[in-house]
Parts: C-alpha cells; sequence; structure tokens
C-alpha cells in the first residue's frame, strides 16, 4: 500500500532547485528590495501549477493560514555531506554514526536561532503554535502570512478546484542568516499520501476464491484455456515466511537484536492479535514480549477524508511480512495522525530524533508531479538527520508502472524519488516445491478474462492493470552511486546532465505470487474475527527488503547499515549477490489463471476467471543489469552474507 498526495499536479523539470549534494535545501539568496531589507528568497515555495494563467485574484485578508517554517540547523550543507560521507563505503567516514543527540548539536537548530525566527513571525502578525527540532509552526490570516514572507498569496485554478498559492517564491528576512530551509502550507492544495496494495482490503471481509497453488506451479489450470502456448498454474494462495527466507537467503539470521521501525497512517486496533495468530497459524517465530511497539499521536485527524480503516490492512502488512522474513527483529510501529504529509513527517522524525530504529519501512506515496520543492526539502533533512545517525529509509516505488494509465503523466513516485532513501521496486516471484527459488519477473500485470464459452481469454493478453512504479525523476539529479550503473539512456530520459532514476532494489510485489495477511475484518453479519487474504503491491517488497536489511545487519555484527544505496550499488555485479531479474526469465511467456468471487467474500455473487500475464510493466522493462522496474536485482543467496565482516 502506499499513499497519494492530490494527483492532479504535472511533473516539471526542478533540477536546477534541487541540488543532489545540498539534499534539495532551499537556502535562498539575499536579494535587497527598495521597500524595505534584504531578505532571502526560499527557492521552490511557489508551486509549478501557480501559473499567470490559472491566477484568480487576490486571497482574500482575512482567510486563515496554517504553516510550517522548517529549520535550516546550524550548518545544511556540512549536514548533507556528512550524511553522504558516513553512508558510502569508500569514505574513511563510513559508518562513523552520531548519536541523536550528537547530530542535533552538530547539525540542528540554535536556541539563537529558533529565538530569531519565532520573533520575526511574531512581528508579522502570527500565531506560533508549536516548535519542534524542525519547524515553527504558525497560524494566522492572509494579511500577516503576506507580511512575513514577503509574497501575495492568490487563488489559482488547478484542476477543477481553485487554491491558494503565493504569487511569488517566499522569502525570509536576511537577518536570520540562513536559518529558514523553507516553509510548507502557503498553499493550501491537498497534500496527502496514498498506501499501495493490491487487492486491499476493504472495510468489510475480503477473501480470495480458489483453486489456488500452494507453490508456484503445484495446480494446473488444466481446464483452462491455454496462454503463451501452454497450460498454466493457478495464482498462489499467498506465500509466507517460510518460503520467502530462502527465496532470499535469509539462511541463519533472523535479525536478532535489530530494530525496524514502519511508518503508516493511523493504527490498527487489532494489530497485536492478528500478528499472533498469524505468525502461530504459519509457523513464525511467536512475538515475543515487549517485541511490538507502538507509537501513536494523542489524537488523529481526517480520519474520512484518508480513509483510516484502509490504512489498518497496510500497517497488517509491514508487521506479519517483517515478523515472517526477520522473526527476531524488535518492531516499532510509528502511526502518523492522518496521510497528509506534515503528520507523515512528524512520524518520521519522531523516529530520527529519538532513533526508534535503524531501519525504517514505508509503503506509502505519491506521484512526483504532486510533490513540491518545499516538501522534498523537509524530507530531504529528515532522510538526512537519519543517515548520519545509521538510519536507513525504505520507500516502495508504486503500484502503478509508469504512472501514464493511472495519471495521464510518465513519472515516477515520491519520496521514492529522493537520492536519500532506497527505492524498492517490484517482482513476480515463483517459489517451487521444497521452498526452492526458481525465478522473478519484473511485476506488471496485463489481465484479460475468460471468454462467454470457457474455450478463450478475450483480449489476450489484455489490458494493463499494475506494475512495479519506476523510471527517471524530473526533479532530482543523479546521484553519485548511480553513475556508471544506470543506463545513460535512464539517467538523461528527461535531463542530458542524468537525474535519478527509481527503483534500487527489488523484492516480491505481483499479489499474483503475493504474501498471505491475516487480519481482523467485518463479515456481513455484523461479527469481527479474523480472516485470511493473499495480497501484493510495492507495499509487500518494501517491508520484506526492510526485513532482508535486518538479517544483514545482524551478519555485520549488528552494526548499523544505514543509508543503504551506496553499499547496494558496491555490491552491484558482485557475483550471487543479487537475482538479475527479467521480464520473461523462462523464455516461453508468464502467465497465472485467477478466479475472484464477485463480491469479495462468497461464490453466491458468482465467480470471475481472468488470464494474468506477468513481467508486463507498462512502458518499464526489466532486462539484464540495472532496469527501472527492479533496479539492481533482488537479494540472491549471497547478498546477506556479503555484509558479513563489512
Amino acid at each position: 500500500m502506499r499513499s497519494n498526495r492530490a494527483k492532479t499536479r504535472a511533473g516539471v523539470s526542478m533540477a536546477a532547485t534541487l541540488p543532489m549534494i545540498a539534499g534539495a535545501l532551499a537556502l535562498g539568496i539575499p536579494a535587497a528590495h527598495a521597500d524595505g531589507p534584504a531578505r532571502n528568497a526560499l527557492t521552490g515555495t511557489r508551486p509549478l501549477w501557480a501559473t499567470a494563467n490559472a491566477d484568480k485574484g487576490a486571497a482574500a485578508d482575512s482567510a486563515r493560514v496554517n504553516a510550517r517554517v522548517y529549520l535550516a540547523g546550524r550548518d545544511a550543507a556540512g549536514l548533507a555531506a556528512y550524511a553522504k560521507a558516513v553512508s558510502d563505503p569508500a569514505s574513511p567516514l563510513y559508518g562513523k554514526h552520531l548519536s541523536a543527540k550528537q547530530a542535533q548539536a552538530r547539525f540542528g537548530a540554535t536556541k539563537a536561532q529558533v529565538s530569531a525566527v519565532k520573533s520575526w513571525l511574531k512581528s508579522a502578525g502570527l500565531t506560533v503554535t508549536g516548535v519542534t527540532a524542525h519547524y515553527v509552526s504558525v497560524s494566522g490570516d492572509v494579511a500577516a502570512a503576506e507580511k512575513a514572507f514577503g509574497t501575495q498569496l492568490h487563488n489559482y485554478a488547478k484542476g477543477k478546484h481553485t487554491y491558494r498559492a503565493p504569487a511569488k517564491s517566499a522569502s525570509a528576512p536576511a537577518s536570520l542568516k540562513g536559518a529558514v530551509l523553507t516553509v510548507s502550507g502557503l498553499d493550501n492544495a491537498p497534500h496527502k499520501s496514498d498506501h499501495d496494495e493490491q487487492l486491499p482490503p476493504p472495510d468489510a471481509v475480503f477473501k480470495n476464491a480458489g483453486p489456488f497453488s500452494s507453490y508456484y506451479g503445484s495446480k494446473t489450470a488444466s481446464s483452462l484455456p491455454s496462454a503463451y502456448g501452454h497450460k498454466i498454474p493457478y495464482a498462489i494462495q499467498g506465500y509466507t515466511g517460510k518460503q520467502l527466507r530462502p527465496a532470499y537467503g535469509a539462511g541463519t539470521y533472523t535479525g536478532k537484536h535489530v530494530r525496524i521501525a514502519i511508518t503508516d497512517a493511523y493504527a490498527s486496533p487489532t494489530i497485536a492479535y492478528d500478528a499472533g495468530s498469524y505468525a502461530k497459524k504459519h509457523g513464525d517465530a511467536a512475538w515475543k514480549t515487549g517485541q511490538l511497539h507502538q507509537v501513536l499521536p494523542a489524537d488523529y485527524t481526517r480520519t474520512e477524508e484518508c480513509g483510516a480503516s484502509g490504512w489498518y490492512g497496510e500497517e497488517t502488512l509491514d508487521v506479519e511480512a517483517v515478523h515472517a522474513v526477520a522473526p527476531n527483529a524488535d518492531v516499532t510501529y510509528v502511526g502518523a495522525a492522518s496521510c497528509y504529509d506534515d503528520d507523515l513527517l512528524d512520524s518520521l522524525s519522531k523516529i530520527v530524533d529519538n532513533h526508534l530504529a535503524d531501519i525504517v519501512s514505508n509503503s506509502w506515496g505519491d506521484v512526483e508531479g504532486n510533490q513540491t520543492p518545499d516538501l522534498a526539502a523537509a524530507y530531504d533533512q529528515v532522510f538526512q538527520f537519519g543517515a548520519v545517525q545509521g538510519i536507513g529509509f525504505y520507500f516502495s516505488s508504486g503500484d502503478d508502472g509508469d504512472q501514464v494509465a493511472a495519471s495521464g503523466v510518465k513519472q515516477v513516485d515520491t519520496p521514492a524519488n529522493s537520492a536519500w532513501v532506497t527505492a524498492v521496486g517490484g517482482t513476480s516471484l515463483a517459489v517451487g516445491k521444497g521452498d526452492k527459488y526458481q525465478w522473478e519477473t519484473g511485476w506488471g500485470t496485463q489481465k484479460a478474462n475468460l471468454s462467454a464459452d470457457g474455450k478463450s481469454w478475450d483480449a489476450f493478453p489484455g489490458a494493463f492493470t499494475s506494475g512495479a512504479g519506476g523510471g527517471t525523476s524530473k526533479t532530482v539529479p543523479q546521484p553519485y552511486y548511480q553513475q556508471g550503473i544506470v543506463p545513460k539512456k535512464l539517467a538523461t530520459a528527461n535531463n542530458k546532465a542524468g537525474n535519478r532514476v527509481v527503483p534500487d532494489i527489488a523484492a516480491i510485489a505481483d499479489p499474483n505470487t503475493g504474501f498471505l495477511v491475516g487480519q481482523t475484518q467485518t463479515f456481513p453479519d455484523g461479527t469481527q474475527r479474523y480472516s485470511e487474504y493473499r495480497i501484493g503491491g510495492t507495499s509487500l517488497a518494501a517491508p520484506v527488503i526492510a526485513a532482508v536489511q535486518a538479517l544483514a545487519q545482524e551478519a555485520r555484527g549488528g552494526k548499523a547499515i544505514g543509508f543503504a544505496n551506496p553499499s547496494i550499488y558496491q555490491r552491484y555485479g558482485k557475483k550471487g549477490v543479487f537475482h538479475d531479474v527479467t521480464d520473461n526469465p523462462t523464455g516461453s511467456g508468464l502467465a497465472v489463471a485467477r478466479t475472484d468471487f464477485v463480491n469479495g467474500l462468497d461464490a453466491s455473487g458468482g465467480l470471475a476467471t481472468s488470464v494474468r500475464s506477468l513481467g508486463k510493466d507498462s512502458s518499464l522493462h526489466a532486462v539484464k543489469g540495472y532496469d527501472d522496474v527492479t533496479g539492481v536485482g533482488s537479494p540472491a543467496n549471497g547478498y546477506v552474507q556479503s555484509y558479513k565482516g563489512h
């Protein structure tokens, strides 16, 4: 599952405003004004949709503004530089992580900076509503916000809606000496995220219909039409940890003494019961007392707008998948107050400020075109603070392939596009008899329904339905660790200088070869009880990779891997470390047959039979070497072992 901020902004290149080494820090350039003292422009605070053609005039002075002024800290450039050095195996500073307290003392905002920022905001007529290590939140009317940030706020047409935004980039007084990183909230378009899962659990019960394969190919659909010239197997009932661990080279490692955090919005009220029941039923190690923790906000907001109960299944998937692959890892679930960026950022900040874990799984995001530079800067700063402490962030790459079918624009997802996170793509996984790894394809599904006479598949292979997100960023320059590995054709797709390409690594995501999840659901008679269903999406891939990283950290003697991309790319090409995933590994065309309950519960509403082709991801292709569906590939038997002693 993943998150989705409002899906209407078109992606436009902002590479010049988002230098990689600064991690998108918009520190601004001093400029003198005839009507006042010099100010520093906060680059990227005017959204790209706030154009002259869309301008509907000035916003009412009395309208309310709620904003966050993010603090640059005492050495923003030094933070980015140290985050890079401490994560790079080729650097003499590699692995020399700081504690949370040390990181704040070295790079965080000083008391004097915070005091100066508060005084500036108050003098403009804004009310300070909160202060954290990362930002000062304020509220007030439009007139006060315009005075504080040196720009008028206008109304702009955006799609079918009208939203408020700055008429020019906001600015801060030069006297603050670069203390302000950026400001968010001056535009009031929705900035929210979605969980990305395939076959999402609705509020009511959801079940899969059979027949099933218990392992790939165990049950052939002999009575159904052939596909690609041969009979095809039924879809997997749902893999479990017993099958996934050997597929990704777990060996004897279990994640012992490693801490994993999971972030989503809201919190499932039955997670402890569900996770315990699932582990017991499927042979996973029993949860120990104190092994699963929750860090939750005092209050939740926007529960209807965000579909709060729909996030329960995301948390359940993430927790159960992590435990299935790394059964002895300590797991902390950090729930956000809503699906909006500000609240999700708060959850990430809690992990960093209190060093709650070394590995953070995040199965949410949105399309890059909905991201704004102000929020990109705020996210990157948190990721950099994490990197200097040895904390790595893993984000699912999305479930809509190149996004053309879903958003109308070819683009990647965010925050997976950040140069400071590990973007996790998706595969279709074949685990055979005896839990033996057979092959993987890039996850991409085309669906064709069974004809009325049952003798053929209508319009085979059918239309694209879902697939691993990937591609080339329009806004983030190419990070150094991708240079020389990512093909030039991909890197330069949107910019001759080269941009970030997503993903970095991949794991099981296809719901047709998916994971079995157990969750308390509501049945038609109103009762709530534990039930199981198969699920997929890069929302599955992210926690699986997070769990594999826990195994690798254990193999490393417990030393934190931290921001993993430099070490992942360093291992690229080494024998036995990665499965080089391609779209058609058998050379004969791959598909599975699937039968679904029309009503999602039982056969009373009828059955729907379809063929699902594998390795058909929109315009994206899994090919030999690095690709924009699976990155460097999936972890092979030698991956975890490659961290031993390193």
